[in-house]
């Protein structure tokens, strides 16, 4: 994967190139239309500069997880779209410090010798939020560089932003989230050996630690997993949450992929979140949870053989 960690000794061959700029958590329909702009403009290669960590994670180390993709998977998929190179800006109190102007001429012009720059119409930038697209345009007239602005896309009714699919995981419609980003949700992680509850209860589950990752509304999900090596995905049911009948602890994602018996532990899987089925409840007995999770992966198999 052609990734920089830095926008300074870049080779030549990186420098150069029409590049989308913003954060692009997510990747819905208004970063695809920004790449697209950063396309089309004719000017050098089209490659994505963002910025890791996310200036939120810096600016409020304490929030919850509110990442929509983990890097690698957002690299990954800006490079299946076309990005000749994913430029990782490392946001730090250097870069925080940083004018507007600044920024332009240190990290855009002397790093990446950039010949055009796409961003969204709401782009903000520079210390303190100082800049803005239409100065970024300014800038880059002076300083020998196209900019190309985009417009708000819209979608289910209300702007398309990774606030709006945050927001529609966390209330538990994955469905919202997944006409907004193009896909379903997907969450991806490392099989870990759990408390092995599922498999005495006729269960099994291949359970995963979310991390960083935004946590979606605790509950039960009709969700579709691919396991590491395979191509296809395999129905399932999954819950999301702190297992309130059996112990709390720590939310974990448990997916129970139907007909499937091989061991999981130390595989990466990924889960997509199709449907919400219901809130994570504490039953009365386990023979009462039992009973419950037949009728959710009943449910669950109905969702998923319906088409579309």
């Amino acid at each position: 994967m052609a990734v920089y960690a830095d926008f300074r000794g870049l080779p030549e061959s990186a420098r150069g190139a029409s590049i989308a700029l913003g954060n692009f958590d997510g990747l819905h329909a208004g970063h695809r239309a920004v790449m697209d702009a950063a396309k089309i403009a004719g000017h050098g290669a089209f490659s994505v500069a963002t910025f890791e960590p996310p200036p939120r994670a810096y600016f409020r180390p304490g929030d919850p997880p509110f990442r929509i993709f983990r890097p690698e998977r957002r690299n990954a998929a800006i490079l299946a779209a076309g990005a000749a190179t994913v430029f990782e800006l490392p946001f730090n109190g250097e870069m925080a410090s940083m004018t507007d102007e600044g920024f332009v001429r240190s990290v855009l012009v002397e790093g990446l010798g950039v010949s055009h720059v796409s961003v969204g119409f709401d782009f903000r930038f520079g210390r303190g939020r100082m800049g803005h697209a239409q100065r970024l345009s300014s800038l880059g007239r002076a300083l020998g560089f196209g900019v190309s602005i985009v417009e708000e896309i819209t979608g289910h009714g209300a702007k398309a932003s990774s606030t709006a699919i945050r927001q529609a995981l966390v209330a538990g419609e994955p469905e919202i989230a997944a006409e907004m980003l193009g896909n379903p949700w997907t969450a991806d992680g490392i099989v870990e050996s759990g408390e092995r509850n599922g498999r005495k209860l006729g269960f099994p589950t291949a359970n995963i630690q979310l991390g960083e990752l935004i946590h979606p509304k605790h509950g039960v999900y009709a969700v579709r997993a691919r396991i590491e090596g395979e191509d296809s995905w395999r129905p399932g049911v999954a819950n999301f949450g702190r297992t309130p009948t059996t112990g709390l602890r720590d939310p974990l994602l448990e997916t129970h992929i139907f007909d499937y018996s091989a061991d999981l532990y130390g595989k990466r899987i990924e889960v997509q979140l199709i449907a919400f089925l219901r809130p994570e409840l504490k039953f009365a007995s386990l023979d009462l949870m039992v009973e419950q999770m037949h009728k959710d992966a009943a449910e669950a198999r109905e969702i998923l053989a319906t088409p579309g």
